[in-house]
């Protein structure tokens, strides 16, 4: 063998062991960053359970006035692709899973659920498609003071025919047919308009409004 073919031979190995260095250096790193993404996301995920979850205890009793309920994970090893199980007691019951309970009170606990997420990562705006539709009266009353509380924080939007949610609302939209087969959109403001005073106030004019609106979609 020449020696410009063995030069030619060592610097092709040279070459094929610094790409194989590379890419075990990189595919290295690529696992060292997964791993601490996924410690990291492990991490506040957890946190924000532990807060859900007990905001999800307390708000339950309060919306069935009393009683007790959790959220658990199916296997806490590994929180981040285990499943989540909801059980819950209402008043005078026993402790099942939520897929036994009546229609008005899964209704009870998904608004439980939505309003302890809200206290952790409130949202701007929530729409609520008829989650109103299998309550009795005293759980509506119970929704609608508790709804009441986050009005102001964020706007929801309800599609509902209950009268009681229907009188809750800031602006009520709906559907009317004034001639056949023409559909026509009516909106109504229900709240009172404000009183300007004469005199300014303190903070040079500006006026503090309601933060939150409630709109209602009547079906």
């Amino acid at each position: 063998m020449s020696k410009s073919s063995s030069t030619n031979s060592k610097s092709g190995t040279n070459f094929s062991k610094g790409k194989n260095n590379d890419l075990t250096n990189s595919r290295r790193e690529l696992l060292d960053v997964i791993a601490q993404i996924n410690s990291t996301t492990r991490k506040l995920f957890n946190d924000t359970f532990a807060q859900v979850q007990t905001n999800f205890r307390e708000m339950f009793a309060e919306l069935f006035g009393g009683g007790r309920a959790d959220l658990s994970l199916l296997d806490e090893n590994d929180p981040l692709n285990c499943g989540i199980e909801i059980t819950a007691r209402p008043p005078g019951k026993q402790l099942q899973s939520i897929s036994l309970l009546s229609g008005g009170e899964r209704s009870m606990v998904a608004v439980a659920l939505l309003f302890s997420i809200y206290m952790v990562r409130p949202s701007p705006f929530c729409i609520l498609d008829e989650v109103d539709a299998a309550m009795d009266e005293g759980n509506i009353n119970r929704f609608i003071r508790v709804l009441e509380r986050f009005v102001e924080q964020s706007q929801f939007i309800i599609i509902t025919h209950n009268k009681r949610t229907i009188a809750k609302a800031d602006v009520l939209y709906g559907v009317t047919m004034e001639e056949r087969g023409v559909s026509k959109l009516v909106g109504m403001k229900l709240t009172a308009p404000q009183h300007i005073s004469a005199e300014l106030p303190s903070n040079g004019g500006e006026q503090n409004p309601r933060q939150g609106r409630l709109a209602l979609a009547m079906r």
